[in-house]
């Protein structure tokens, strides 16, 4: 069985998972941070909604550096166009996904910001890292900012307090 095939259950549940607290995030808290040290929420919201594109960065390229090209624009503070950019970008690592052959994860992979390296090893460690746990510990993120504006949680691994109300 190809590497590709074993990750893409994971990659559907984490994508399920992201974009149902993406579908919670109360707009009307825009300025919301749980401490003066955190990201906003209306900058953290489109960010988890924007790194379901960078894993195909990591899935079709050998390199990125984010002081090199056009600045990159980020979705709207908004429900329809964070939905919107989030499931582009998640359709498309899901296709990337399924066509990386094997050969392909050993690959050097780097990461930079104006040539200075953020990371570099392999292109299965790349996705790994850089992309899925990344989106994870944003979305982790993203919860805590959903619980604290009592905000009901979805289930992630298992169900939330929310969701065992009815156990």
């Amino acid at each position: 069985m190809p590497i590709s095939e074993l990750l893409l259950p994971e990659l559907d549940a984490e994508l399920k998972t992201t974009r149902t607290m993406l579908e919670r995030v109360p707009f009307d808290k825009t300025g919301f941070v749980p401490h003066t040290k955190s990201t906003p929420l209306e900058k953290l919201a489109p960010h988890v909604a924007e790194l379901a594109g960078f894993g195909l960065t990591i899935l079709t390229t050998p390199s990125l550096d984010f002081g090199a090209g056009p600045n990159r624009e980020r979705p709207p503070f908004e429900k329809a166009g964070l939905l919107k950019a989030f499931d582009e970008g998640a359709n498309k690592v899901r296709g990337a996904l399924k066509s990386v052959p094997d050969s392909a994860w050993t690959e050097d992979w780097k990461l930079s910001f104006q040539s200075k390296p953020i990371f570099s090893g392999s292109r299965f460690m790349a996705y790994r890292q850089m992309f899925l746990n990344h989106l994870v510990h944003h979305r982790a993120q993203l919860g805590v900012y959903l619980r604290l504006n009592n905000v009901p949680l979805p289930s992630t691994y298992g169900p939330s307090a929310d969701d065992r109300m009815g156990f």
